[in-house]
């Protein structure tokens, strides 16, 4: 007869201490039952730490259950996770000293696992505080939510591929490229460059925000972009001389990024065999500005030498990060 594991908290949000604690579960039972408890004001909120932790345990059996109760009552939580569950589990798992009175109470075995955090050094605590110090805690999934995506944004020619380049080398970080213009290329190789309509731009959005959410799991704190969905669509208007409601809702429906480095247009026009838009890069900056306001967007905006436009950005940056990283000394 199999037997029942089951492991109970917050996860707010998930490490790799829980981690470590269900993989215990794991190795001993062979059905793991985890309980979520979130409260209403608690962000990220329960069903978003479900989703993390179900991919990280994919064999788990987990569900989520509202926190109203007193967390001192023992009795009152044995009760209540019988009537979750509908069964009484073999064993618990914890790290805490709650445990084995919730265990007795409830009718199971307990296993107390690295209750002083020594094959783990974490707590939750720490890493709402600042998620981006205890970085090598979290799974994917969970550092795909804390990344700080930070995306530029401009007319073309303006130096944000550089200044792209530059910042993921001083974060020693990943950066993700423009889906359009490899997209762009493909339309000048197939002859079909001024044939352009709103599902090319549905489909650069789309795309552009699927490759910024893959690179979030593995940036290292720091995600920097090229562009994003919110620029497609006005590189819509641009092209089509129009709103589109499809790519406007794609962008507003992405995750908004933690900072917009919007660059200035007092730098030389390269022309690459792509670009066409050297006479309209004054109108394009005052586009992107009316609408990094409009939106809310935190933003600055870069002027100067590369070097100078990096030390702006990476200023901004680490105010987010709450510490300062020496562009000098990473190499």
């Amino acid at each position: 007869m199999a037997k029942t594991a089951l492991v109970i908290g917050k996860f707010y949000p998930p490490h790799r201490g829980h981690k470590f604690l269900i993989d215990a579960a794991s190795e001993t039972n062979n059905i793991v039952h985890v309980i979520v408890c979130h409260k209403s004001d608690q962000i990220p909120e329960g069903n978003l730490r479900k989703g993390w932790l179900q991919e990280i345990h994919p064999n788990a059996i987990i569900k989520v259950i509202d926190d109203i109760y007193d967390p001192t009552d023992s009795a009152l939580w044995a009760k209540m996770t019988k009537i979750w569950l509908g069964f009484i589990p073999d064993v618990v798992f914890t790290s805490e000293d709650y445990g084995a009175e919730f265990s007795r109470l409830l009718g199971a075995q307990h296993i107390l696992v690295d209750k002083n955090r020594i094959n783990v050094p974490i707590c939750a605590t720490q890493i709402r505080t600042n998620p981006w110090q205890y970085w090598e805690f979290l799974e994917p999934p969970v550092r795909e939510y804390y990344a700080i995506r930070v995306v530029m944004a401009g007319a073309e020619s303006t130096g944000k591929t550089t200044l792209s380049r530059d910042l993921a080398k001083v974060y020693e970080t990943n950066w993700v490229p423009e889906f359009g213009r490899s997209y762009s290329e493909k339309k000048i190789r197939e002859g079909t460059n001024d044939d352009w309509n709103t599902s090319d731009f549905i489909t650069i959005a789309t795309e552009q925000c699927r490759l910024e959410n893959n690179a979030a799991r593995l940036a290292n704190r720091v995600l920097v972009c090229d562009t994003d969905a919110f620029a497609t669509a006005i590189w819509h208007r641009r092209y089509l001389k129009d709103r589109s409601p499809e790519v406007e809702v794609i962008a507003f429906s992405h995750r908004c990024p933690d900072l917009v480095i919007l660059t200035d247009i007092a730098t030389p026009f390269e022309q690459d065999g792509v670009r066409d838009g050297e006479s309209i890069r004054g109108w394009m900056h005052d586009i992107f500005l009316e609408e990094l306001i409009k939106s809310k967007r935190r933003f600055i905006l870069v002027k100067g030498t590369p070097q100078e436009r990096l030390e702006q950005a990476c200023s901004e940056i680490n105010k987010i990060l709450k510490g300062p990283v020496d562009i000098n000394q990473v190499g």
